[in-house]
């Protein structure tokens, strides 16, 4: 089950497309809220399709006030060919190893998959979870649903 609405989220370090740490209070700085997009494979039709239309809409989901970040259990070479191929201009993050670990602290790890569902949460400045949703494999998400979530935190 996915981490709940109210819950503080869990802190957490992985590397980016380009092998650096990315933590989640280095996200959080400067009063950001955070939007993580968990999502099963690079590459794959689903996940290549969100993460386009997410490119396409970039300015909805990185602004002054919220940064978006986009995490898979691929390695963090995969996603680094899958950004330059899609041009996705967001930052991908690798729960590569120890595989799934991230994916398993905010509840949406597919043990059976060896991936992480699709799951979806927004923190506010502070960390606690304002949205969460997770669809499961072959389950596109509607990303109108996260920009309602983004319109209803505090300005």
């Amino acid at each position: 089950m996915p981490l709940e609405v109210g819950t503080k989220a869990p802190e957490f370090t992985l590397n980016d497309m380009n092998n650096q740490p990315v933590s989640l209070s280095s996200l959080r700085e400067g009063g950001r809220n955070v939007l993580l997009v968990f999502y099963p494979f690079a590459f794959s039709g689903i996940c290549t399709s969100e993460m386009c239309e997410l490119r396409d809409d970039l300015g909805a989901f990185v602004n002054d006030g919220v940064v978006t970040v986009a995490i898979s259990c691929d390695p963090f070479f995969t996603l680094r060919a899958w950004a330059e191929h899609e041009g996705l201009k967001f930052t991908l993050l690798s729960d590569f190893w120890p595989h799934g670990a991230v994916s398993t602290l905010y509840g949406v790890f597919n043990e059976r998959g060896g991936m992480a569902n699709r799951g979806t949460f927004l923190l506010d400045a502070d960390g606690i979870i304002r949205f969460a949703e997770m669809n499961m494999p072959g389950e596109a998400r509607d990303q109108s649903s996260w920009k309602e979530a983004l319109a209803g935190l505090p300005a």
